[in-house]
């Protein structure tokens, strides 16, 4: 049963001349200034979802984009700043991209904001799909087996960092500590020095290709799973719900089907679902434009995504629309009624199934932001409050 709704936003600013036939996103570039209004846009909306229920706010750690599309690079200085902005919100850091941090840093950095903020902050880690930041900080991402690999040594140091008073670790990438001479003796073992006060860590995790490798690591270490965009559509939706609840079995766990994850949408709402399309539809291409080509919509053929780069080309191509992401159910579009009534269906689908998160296609301006968000709050969570 849905028990609790959130909210995610990766760092976008206002955007203009959105759409297939709109401004192309490697043709944009914003000043400093316009760039780091990404961050006070992070604050209006922390605020308003803390006044009006919202169980977390989501946010993703990227790097190095002028285009104004993910604009936070720090995500757990900014989660700490935020609960000092708000009540009772979660920050969730979700994702934290681990081939872009020495493991230990980031434990620590995690482990000081948990402490600062009395366990509102909530940690998250990803492997990455941009090759501007992850290579650019040295670390594999044209190497997906590299890429994987070296992400899951990482996050078995970090468990490891959290869950022990001292700890060693050697691996292909890691060794730790390095065995050197240090006031007398030779290292042997390491101290997180904090660790969390809060344990065992709540962790979360977006869930892409489904793969069994993937779904059992994450069971292993207790990690939750968020899937969204394309994943959540369709029978892709289905499928990973079931690998997930196999995974589980597999270590001995039974889960409801939907438990321990959390289910993403875009969304809008508006008089009527034929409003809510037009209103959201240059959003909705804005978006398709962004992640199209970054191994996030896999159905996507080399024309279309280079008619998504080429407004000329567009009228000769046949896109993705907004009405068959709709259709698909990987976007919620309509009246309130309409939006419960798909998310009625979905707590059907999948009872085990707890949260939801719902957010704004890249680009929308802030003033829009917060009136959707209160929307959403006022008509159609209260559907949902048993």
């Amino acid at each position: 049963m849905i028990k609790q709704f959130d909210s995610s936003y990766a760092g976008h600013i206002d955007l203009e001349n959105v759409g297939y036939l709109g401004t192309p996103v490697n043709s944009r570039r914003y000043s400093n200034e316009q760039l780091i209004a990404a961050h006070h846009k992070a604050e209006a909306q922390a605020q308003a979802m803390d006044r009006l229920g919202y169980g977390a706010f989501w946010m993703a750690e990227h790097h190095f984009q002028p285009e104004g599309t993910e604009c936070l690079p720090n995500i757990i200085l900014l989660a700490v700043h935020l609960t000092h902005l708000t009540k009772r919100l979660k920050i969730h850091t979700g994702f934290n991209i681990t081939p872009m941090w020495h493991p230990l840093r980031l434990a620590e950095d995690f482990a000081v904001a948990d402490i600062l903020t009395k366990g509102r902050v909530v940690f998250g880690v990803g492997r990455g799909y941009h090759t501007r930041e992850v290579e650019t900080f040295g670390a594999p991402l044209l190497d997906q087996n590299a890429n994987r690999e070296l992400f899951e040594e990482q996050v078995e140091i970090i468990f490891k960092a959290f869950n022990n008073e001292s700890f060693s670790h050697k691996g292909k990438y890691y060794t730790l500590p390095p065995e050197v001479p240090y006031r007398g003796y030779t290292l042997k073992e390491l101290t997180l020095v904090p660790r969390p006060a809060t344990l065992p860590v709540e962790c979360w995790q977006p869930i892409q290709s489904g793969s069994t490798r993937a779904l059992d690591f994450m069971a292993k270490y207790g990690i939750q799973g968020v899937i969204g965009g394309g994943s959540a559509e369709g029978g892709a939706q289905a499928k990973i719900m079931r690998d997930w609840q196999a995974a589980h079995e597999r270590i001995g766990m039974n889960l409801e089907l939907g438990e321990r994850m959390a289910v993403g949408f875009q969304f809008h709402i508006s008089s009527s679902k034929e409003q809510a399309i037009k209103e959201a539809a240059g959003y909705y291409e804005e978006n398709m434009k962004m992640f199209g080509e970054l191994r996030l919509v896999k159905a996507l053929t080399d024309e279309q995504i280079e008619a998504m780069r080429d407004p000329r080309l567009v009228p000769n191509v046949k896109l993705p629309r907004i009405e068959d992401a709709i259709k698909a159910g990987g976007f919620l579009a309509g009246t309130p009624d309409d939006i419960i009534e798909q998310l009625k269906a979905l707590e059907q689908k999948f009872p085990g199934l707890s949260r939801v998160t719902v957010a704004q296609s890249i680009g929308l301006p802030l003033s829009l932001c917060l009136e959707q968000l209160e929307w959403f709050a006022k008509d159609v969570m209260p559907a949902f409050k048993g």
